[in-house]
């Protein structure tokens, strides 16, 4: 059996916050914009419909659960969630909050501009906050 692993790019870009039933939650190291990354602890998935029915369950349900915490340490306008899976293959959904006022408004935030990394003190504390959110909701 295959072990799950996480994409490199997704390392490269992305910081761990927790684990979840399902899914491992990671931080875009984006300042521009609150930005959670939810993956699927399979070995092999690539595509949303690769997942059975109780897991596209608990999909959504994490979904939720990540939305909330994100909204609750980053407040946002609006957020977009989405699995695009053209240049990293690997399933992973994107829950990222929108302002009005963002760089990318209103257009999807990929492809718009450079990531600009968060220092590393303020990514801790984001992280701290989003685990105490996360492990209040589930």
């Amino acid at each position: 059996m295959t072990q799950f692993t996480i994409d490199p790019r997704i390392l490269g870009d992305s910081l761990e916050v927790a684990d979840l039933a399902l899914c491992a939650v990671r931080l875009m190291d984006d300042a521009r914009y609150p930005w959670l990354l939810l993956l699927p602890r399979r070995a092999g998935l690539e595509q949303f419909t690769d997942l059975d029915e109780p897991e596209t369950a608990q999909l959504a349900s994490e979904i939720r659960v990540a939305a909330a915490a994100l909204r609750a340490v980053l407040p946002f306008e609006r957020v977009n969630v989405s699995a695009l899976g053209n240049i990293v293959r690997q399933l992973h959904i994107h829950v990222v909050g929108r302002h009005e006022s963002d760089s990318a408004w209103p257009g999807p935030v990929w492809g718009q501009g450079l990531r600009a990394p968060r220092e590393t003190a303020q990514n801790t504390v984001i992280i701290e906050q989003l685990r105490l959110h996360l492990t209040r909701e589930t």
